[in-house]
This record gives C-alpha cells, sequence and structure tokens, in this order.
C-alpha cells in the first residue's frame, strides 16, 4: 500500500495532501512513527558522550518529525470530519501513543542527561531562548513522573494509559449522544424563530432525511437558536433537556462512570507527583500558581457576577409573568426572556444586526485587523486542498514574505465536535532552517441553505475573531525551537492572544467594514448605539454561567469526589448558592474541555485570568487614542504574538504592558463595577 505519510508532500510548502491521504493509512503510519522515534530518542539516551544542549536536548528537539506529522493530522481528522473506521482507530492509537510517550518520560537513562544539563546550566553559555528550553524540558519530565522511583513509575504509566483511553471514551460519547439524536419540529414549534434559524434547521431536516419541514440536534450551534427565539416553551424545555443531559441519558454513550474514573486517577497521579490534589499539580506551572489563587479570581468575580443576575432574575420574571407565564422562571426560558428585556431596555435587538455580520465579512474583518496590527495579508489558495469541501487555505504574508498557511473549517455537520478550536498542522520553528507554520481554525456555525450568506450573530463574530487570536498566535511565532513555539505557553496564559483579539470586532474601523447583505449600507451609527449601551445587558447570566463550571472543575481536582457525578455536581452549586434559573455552561458529563483530555483540567478558571489580561491589555489602545496605534502594537507583537514560550509569561506581559496586570479592567469590562466606584476604590 501506498501510504503518503511515508512520502515527501511534493504540494505546496509541503501541505498535507489530503486528497491522498486515507483512514486506512493512520494505523500503519502511528506505528512506523512510533518505532522511528523510539530509535531516536534511545540514541540520544545511549549517547556515551557526555550531554551537551546539542546531543541532548537539540536531539530531543530533532526528533519524532513523522510522529508530529501523523498526529496532528490525525487530531484534527478525529475533531473535525470523524467517523466510525477513524474512531476506532483512535481508541487503538490512543493507548499506543501513551504508552510511548510513557516510555520516553520514565527513561532514567534519558533524564539522567537531561538533569545533568538542567544541574549545570548556569555554567552552559546557553543564549535565553536556549535556556528556556532547556528548563521546560526538567519540568515536563520531572511533572511527567522521571524522578518516581521504580515501583511508582509502574503505576504512573499505568494511570496515564488508562486516563488517554478514558479522555478518548468521553469524547466519542459526546458526539454520539449529539450525532444518535434529532428532533423533528413543524412550522407551528419553529414560532418565533428568525429566518435564518429557519432555514439552518429546515438544512438540517434534509441532511438528516427527516419527514418533518424542520430538525434541530443538542449540539450547541442548533440549539442556541431555539432557547433563544422559540415562542412555544415546550419546545425550549425539550432542546434545553436533551442539550443539558448529553452524556447523562443512562444508555452507551453515559459519561457519569467515565467521570468518576477520571476524577480518581488524577488525585492518585497528583499524589504520585508529590501535590495535594490534581488541581495543586497542574496549576504548579501556571500563571496563578496555586488553586486558591485560581479561586480568589473566581470568587472576586461571582459575588458581583450573582448579584447582577439575581437583578436580572427579578426582572425576567415581572416580564414573564407580563406574557402570560404562570410557571416559576426557569433555565429554558431565561434566553428567551433576556433577548426580549434587552429589546425592552435599550431597543436593541441582536438580530438587527445579522444582515451586517455575514461570515465572509467577518473573515475579511480579522483579516483587516491582522493586516493594520501586524502588516499580514492574506490571499486563497484554491489549488492547497482541505480536509473536506468546507475546509478554505489562505497563505499568509508579511512584508512580502510568506509566514504561514491558514486553513478556515466554519460550519457545523456530522463527524465534527462542538465548539471553536485553533490547531495546527505544522509548527513554526527555526532550528534547521525556517518552517512555516500551517495554522487551523475551526468552527461550529449553521450552514445556510446553497447560494445562501452565512449570517453571525454578534457572539458567533466574535469567535471567529478569538480563533483568529490564537490562530495569529501560531502564524506569528518567531523562535527557534519546537518545544516553545508558538501556543506552547502555560494554560492561563494561552488565551490571552485569542480574548485580546476579540476587543476589535466592535472597534470602529473595523465596524465600518461591516455592510447590509441586501442594501450594501454600513451598520446605521443608531443601531451601533444601541449595541454599545446594551454590551453588558446580559453579563451577570454570563458570568454565572461560567464562573460556576470553573469552580466545578476546580471542585473536582482539589478535594474528594462524595457521591455520584450528579451529586456532586449538585452539592458544589448548593455551596455557592447557584441561582436555580441559570445552568452550568458545560455540565460534567460533556464537559470536554475538562474530560476528552486534560488541556483545560484543573484549568477552566484560565479564560477568565486571562481575560484579566485581555481586558487590561486592550487598555493600552483605548490609553494611546488608536486601536491600531503601531508603538503598543509592536508590544504585542514583540511579547505576546510572536514570543512563544521563551520567557515567563508574567514577565512577557509586564513587557508589553509596563506593568502588572489589573483585575479593575476585566469588572468594568463585564459591567460588575462602575467608573464611578472604581475611582472612589
Amino acid at each position: 500500500m501506498t501510504n503518503p505519510f511515508f512520502e515527501a508532500w511534493n504540494t505546496p510548502y509541503e501541505a498535507p495532501p489530503f486528497d491522498r491521504i486515507e483512514t486506512s493509512h493512520f494505523q500503519p503510519a502511528f506505528v512506523e512513527a512510533l518505532n522511528q522515534h523510539k530509535a531516536e530518542v534511545v540514541a540520544i539516551g545511549a549517547n556515551g558522550a557526555a550531554p551537551t544542549f546539542e546531543n541532548t536536548i537539540a536531539a530531543l528537539e530533532r526528533s519524532g518529525k513523522l510522529l508530529r506529522r501523523v498526529e496532528m493530522v490525525f487530531s484534527q481528522l478525529t475533531s473535525a470530519a470523524t467517523s466510525d473506521a477513524l474512531q476506532a482507530v483512535e481508541r487503538e492509537v490512543v493507548l499506543l501513543v501513551a504508552r510511548h510517550w510513557n516510555a520516553i518520560f520514565l527513561d532514567p537513562n534519558l533524564f539522567s542527561r537531561i538533569e545533568r544539563l538542567y544541574d549545570a546550566r548556569g555554567e552552559l553559555g546557553l543564549d535565553p531562548e536556549a535556556q528556556r528550553v532547556l528548563e521546560r524540558y526538567y519540568l515536563d519530565f520531572v511533572r511527567a513522573g522521571a524522578k518516581l522511583t521504580e515501583a511508582e513509575r509502574g503505576r504512573f504509566a499505568e494511570i496515564v494509559e488508562h486516563l488517554a483511553a478514558l479522555g478518548t471514551q468521553f469524547g466519542q460519547n459526546v458526539l454520539a449522544d449529539e450525532q444518535e439524536t434529532v428532533f423533528p419540529l413543524s412550522e407551528a414549534e419553529m414560532d418565533g424563530l428568525p429566518d435564518f434559524a429557519r432555514a439552518a434547521a429546515a438544512e438540517t431536516a434534509r441532511d438528516r432525511k427527516i419527514n418533518a419541514p424542520y430538525a434541530v440536534t443538542p449540539s450547541r450551534s442548533s440549539v442556541e437558536p431555539i432557547l433563544h427565539f422559540a415562542t412555544d416553551r415546550s419546545v425550549r424545555e425539550k432542546i434545553w433537556d436533551a442539550f443539558v443531559k448529553r452524556g447523562a441519558n443512562g444508555n452507551k454513550n453515559d459519561n457519569s462512570q467515565v467521570i468518576e474514573e477520571i476524577v480518581a486517577l488524577r488525585a492518585e497521579q497528583a499524589r504520585l507527583l508529590g501535590y495535594e490534589s490534581y488541581a495543586a499539580y497542574k496549576l504548579a506551572d501556571s500563571m496563578a500558581g496555586t488553586p486558591k489563587a485560581a479561586r480568589d479570581l473566581l470568587e472576586e468575580v461571582w459575588d458581583g457576577g450573582r448579584k447582577r443576575a439575581e437583578a436580572d432574575r427579578e426582572a425576567l420574571e415581572a416580564l414573564a409573568r407580563s406574557k402570560g407565564q404562570a410557571e416559576p422562571l426557569e433555565a429554558w426560558d431565561w434566553r428567551f426572556y433576556a433577548e426580549k428585556l434587552r429589546l425592552a431596555r435599550y431597543d436593541f435587538d441582536e438580530n438587527a444586526l445579522k444582515p451586517y455580520l455575514q461570515l465572509e465579512k467577518v473573515i475579511d474583518a480579522s483579516f483587516f485587523v491582522a493586516q493594520k496590527l501586524f502588516g499580514l495579508t492574506f490571499a486563497p489558495r484554491e489549488d492547497i486542498v482541505g480536509y473536506h469541501p468546507d475546509v478554505r487555505v489562505w497563505e499568509v504574508a508579511r512584508a512580502g514574505k510568506i509566514i504561514g498557511l491558514f486553513y478556515g473549517d466554519y460550519f457545523a455537520r456530522p463527524g465534527k465536535r462542538s465548539g471553536a478550536w485553533m490547531t495546527s498542522f505544522r509548527d513554526q520553528s527555526k532550528l534547521d532552517g525556517e518552517q512555516i507554520p500551517f495554522i487551523v481554525n475551526t468552527c461550529n456555525f449553521v450552514k445556510p441553505p446553497e447560494g445562501q450568506p452565512a449570517l453571525l450573530s454578534l457572539d458567533e463574530a466574535r469567535t471567529v475573531f478569538h480563533e483568529m487570536g490564537h490562530g495569529l498566535h501560531g502564524l506569528l511565532s518567531d523562535v527557534t525551537y519546537p518545544r516553545i513555539s508558538g501556543t506552547s505557553v502555560v494554560r492561563d496564559f494561552v488565551e490571552l492572544p485569542s480574548q485580546i483579539y476579540e476587543h476589535w470586532l466592535e472597534a470602529a474601523p473595523v465596524l465600518a467594514q461591516f455592510t447590509h447583505v441586501e442594501t450594501g449600507e454600513p451598520i446605521p451609527e443608531e443601531l451601533l448605539e444601541r449595541m454599545h449601551a446594551a454590551r453588558t445587558a446580559n453579563t451577570g447570566f454570563e458570568t454565572v454561567e461560567f464562573v460556576s463550571s470553573a469552580i466545578l472543575d476546580m471542585d473536582y481536582h482539589s478535594q474528594p469526589m462524595n457521591g455520584s457525578v450528579a451529586e456532586f455536581e449538585k452539592a458544589v452549586l448548593d455551596s455557592i448558592n447557584m441561582p436555580r434559573e441559570i445552568a452550568l455552561r458545560h455540565a460534567s458529563t460533556h464537559f470536554l474541555h475538562l474530560f476528552a483530555g486534560d488541556g483545560y483540567a484543573a484549568g477552566y478558571y484560565s479564560y477568565l485570568w486571562s481575560e484579566v489580561l485581555d481586558a487590561d491589555g486592550f487598555e493600552a489602545f483605548e490609553e494611546a487614542g488608536d486601536p491600531f496605534d503601531a508603538e503598543t502594537a509592536k508590544r504585542l507583537h514583540d511579547f505576546i504574538y510572536s514570543a512563544g514560550g521563551k520567557r515567563d509569561f508574567a514577565e512577557a506581559y509586564r513587557l508589553f504592558r509596563g506593568r502588572d496586570p489589573d483585575v479593575k479592567a476585566l469588572l468594568r469590562n463585564r459591567g460588575l463595577v462602575t467608573v464611578e466606584a472604581d475611582a472612589e476604590a
């Protein structure tokens, strides 16, 4: 069998040849890649010469090229274009890969060489970037069990392998619940839905071959329009129930037992490494440093958010009664009446913005900001194939030099998990010559019928900018070593480039880019004024649903889990006086950030931590009086977007901002403290 992973890719920039890659190629590619990497690493550990940075750390950086190539393509396909066959391969290779990395991190000969270099790091004459890479390698190995006893290493390896399998199972279960559940809806049940939502639901019915004019699934992009606009309360309740019960239906996809096993294994893993909890282990390598620091921020924001939400609840209850609803306000009512309350208070209907927020215009606007801030240009490359017909590719240049490829995958479809994310098919580095990155942005917007433009909500437009911020973090990376390239930073710093980029969506020069889909007219000034006035209209709700999920995450990983998943979740929410009418943004059994891998486990707080940085950071442009101030943009580029992990992250922020961040900027941004109160404080 001809396997493209074993050949040179004769494509533009050696981009992945997706038109030739088949599911059957992955299993043999993984086996060969793992064998090659194992041989390379064994040779490094067995080198009879004294360890040097070049023959140990740089050699490790150069190893595993085929494995990186296979893994990067595979991970995106299993998330964005999976199938039963691909999922079967995933379940098999996840254990092979976990076992492979265990053998590397727990190899005493290899770690001995790294430790000797680390202990003598002050005498090696390394430049600051190489010194940082050495320090990260040492910490990587220590945190992966390198200093454990032989007996402890065996148990640690078992835990890592089991957690890898459970994380894969968790993610596949959530996707299965989303794919296997579909609700046919009649014309009457769609009452209140705007045209864009009706068209999308009709398209879902056609795609799923449902014998009804409309259909929705429990995925977030399908559910949100129902919760915001459906006048039939029983429809909202039915769809809401399916949405929040993903992974908790008592069927083959139920994740409750999976969570119990994951939490117990993570706690044991942390204890083996000498930490009192998994949260303490994870946050030891973060800006926050300790669970207490993260929890303190969450509680500071929680108090103001809950008070704001409780005040809104009274207004929503009164509004519901005025509309004839005798029943108490419930979670499936909140978004529906919040839309009406926003209209009543601010005369602002977010749907009025949709005709201006065409997906193509929003993508172009995100490129416009990248050009104004960093001098980037994006040119379509229709000759470079994607992994699905929806995927588009752009060539990214700066000052006439190609710096990367950008892949955009924007529409929801079967076989694609919910949410939005950035990943890469290749990371930037300069270790053996310039290697440009291939960056991917993935979203889940509802695809319109053929020939019609995709219209976004304001929140969806922010998502485009958010993911572009991550994308620029990868595209603008300018480091030598792969270990610290692009987004290879601590979890509570990685959201800074994405979240600060969201601010430019509402900058006046950017809003001027948007024109009406039919008339070509710009957004009316009075509509923009109402939009800005309503900016904090529902921030109490948004704060409560997010912070409660972050506290739940922290508690799962900070204390013993008593009782079932449902009982533990309820106990946590009761302990913080969670408003009954607001639900977690992510309930436990479909909380992919936490349990489909460990990336955000004990780290969901990081979105809020980064929001402190992004709110304070964007104020630097406001203080300069120009959202594209050249001097501020250069500091943002040099110390945040291009620097990868080459320096301490608190230092990186200070170099950009000139000082430590101020949490008051976040509170102002969310409308949880007034300018007057801030001044008095």
